[in-house]
C-alpha cells in the first residue's frame, strides 16, 4: 500500500507551523503567505467550529535558495463569528486566487481579519480575538513557474 508524502518525511526541514494572536505576529504570517495562490474549493467556513480555513500553495519565502520552491499550507482562523468577501464570485469554487496580504482590524468588541486577493478582491473575516495558524501540511515541491514572484512597482 503507498501513502501519500508527509511533510515530515523530508530528511533536511521540518514544516512550518505558526500561531498568530496579535497584529504584529499576523504581519510575520502575511510575509509567509504573501503571492499563495489556492483555487475557490480549498478555502471553507465550519460556523459550529467557528473557523475558516484555507489550503494554500504557499511560496516558501523563508527559503533563500535555488530552485524556487512552493508547500502546500492551512491558514486557518479561529474565534470566526462570520465572513464575507468581495470582489468575486463565491459560487465558482473553480477560480484561482492569489493571495497577496493578511491584516487585522482591531475593533472593539470584534476584530477582523483580512485576507486581501489580487484583482481587488478581499474576503473579511470577524472575529472574537485574534487565533490564526499556519501550518505547512505537504512536502515542498518545486515551483511550476520555476520563478520567484515578482510585482510591479509603479
Amino acid at each position: 500500500m503507498t501513502t501519500d508524502a508527509r511533510f515530515e518525511d523530508a530528511a533536511d526541514e521540518a514544516p512550518l507551523r505558526l500561531a498568530a494572536e496579535t497584529p504584529a505576529d499576523v504581519e510575520v504570517l502575511s510575509a509567509l503567505v504573501q503571492d499563495s495562490v489556492f483555487p475557490g474549493s480549498e478555502m471553507e467556513y465550519d460556523i459550529r467550529a467557528n473557523r475558516f480555513a484555507v489550503l494554500l500553495n504557499r511560496y516558501r519565502w523563508e527559503r533563500d535558495e535555488q530552485p524556487p520552491e512552493r508547500v502546500q499550507s492551512v491558514l486557518a482562523i479561529d474565534a470566526v463569528t462570520s465572513v464575507r468577501s468581495t470582489g468575486f464570485d463565491r459560487a465558482d469554487r473553480n477560480q484561482i486566487f492569489s493571495l497577496l496580504a493578511v491584516g487585522v482590524e482591531e475593533g472593539d468588541p470584534d476584530q477582523k481579519a483580512v485576507l486581501t486577493l489580487a484583482g481587488e478582491a478581499e474576503i473579511v473575516v470577524t472575529l472574537k480575538a485574534i487565533s490564526i495558524s499556519l501550518q505547512d501540511v505537504t512536502r515542498p515541491y518545486r515551483a511550476p513557474s520555476g520563478q520567484v514572484p515578482a510585482h510591479k512597482v509603479d
